[in-house]
């Protein structure tokens, strides 16, 4: 019995090896949004999965929403959130704390904690050194929802090049300066395809993509751009998954190698995704 079990603890230390090997080099952009960043015990173990990745040789950007933290300050300032097909609708007074909230609060708050694991991590919007150019996702005035137009990743290549974590909040403006609140999934699967990234990994508060919606035991774990279409087509991938999954699909097109929709309120779900055989969420591959 002992030596099966002996057996047993080289091969998983065979296979991590094995990962370890394979992803040394790479370049990996998570998205980290949704209940995970309100749970103080679950952000910590992403910020530490993250820090145990940088160790290795991997190469990271951090793309970051703030939903709830959001909608906590638009409660106090009395205005109503509001959403349409998963996003939310930005008029200029949301604008505004979206802004404040992303950039003031929820950005340096894990630049912290990234910097507290004694790892160089530097907090940007999509305003700083022009890194994304934004134009209206809406022909409306009062909805400042925005889509990105061009990555400039000059400044993200510096820092990854000097082995910093940029931390990205998912804001930026157009040529004139309008602010723009654009959706992270987007903004993740954007900066991954200008990067030409070996995986795009959305960490959020779903289990990954469900063949039956009722179900979060029926996870689907690989599929390929076709089978994709056609659990659309069936509306089994539909409202605050469509974002999701466009992106992942977008990132494909764009010579992203894999794209990884997880469930971060499982402990270490960055990890077991990516080192072992089972894997944990839906995994995405042209």
């Amino acid at each position: 019995m002992s030596n099966f079990l002996a057996s047993d603890r080289f091969d998983f230390l065979d296979n991590i090896l094995l990962f370890l090997r394979r992803y040394s080099g790479s370049t990996f952009v998570i998205k980290y949004g949704g209940s995970v960043m309100q749970d103080s015990s679950l952000k910590s173990t992403v910020i530490e999965d993250i820090c145990f990745l940088y160790s290795v040789g991997i190469n990271l950007v951090l793309v970051h929403g703030g939903g709830i933290a959001i909608n906590s300050w638009l409660d106090k300032l009395n205005i109503k959130p509001k959403f349409m097909d998963g996003l939310r609708i930005t008029d200029s007074n949301t604008m505004e704390v979206v802004e404040m909230v992303l950039m003031g609060k929820v950005n340096k708050e894990l630049v912290s904690l990234i910097n507290s694991h004694n790892i160089s991590a530097v907090g940007l919007s999509g305003k700083d050194a022009n890194l994304i150019q934004a134009s209206p996702l809406f022909d409306s005035p009062d909805n400042l929802v925005g889509k990105v137009n061009i990555v400039n990743n000059k400044i993200l290549n510096l820092l990854l090049s000097n082995r910093y974590i940029p931390v990205i909040a998912s804001v930026s403006s157009d040529s004139i300066g309008q602010t723009y609140n654009i959706n992270a999934d987007t903004v993740a699967s954007a900066i991954a395809s200008s990067l030409k990234a070996d995986k795009l990994i959305l960490l959020t508060d779903t289990p990954g993509i469900l063949r039956d919606l009722h179900n979060s035991s029926s996870v689907i774990k690989c599929l390929n751009l076709n089978e994709i279409k056609d659990l659309k087509q069936d509306n089994i991938i539909s409202g605050g998954m469509i974002p999701k999954v466009d992106s992942c699909v977008k990132a494909l097109q764009s010579e992203v190698k894999s794209a990884h929709i997880i469930d971060g309120r499982v402990k270490h779900a960055l990890l077991y995704e990516l080192f072992t055989n089972d894997r944990l969420g839906s995994m995405v591959v042209c």
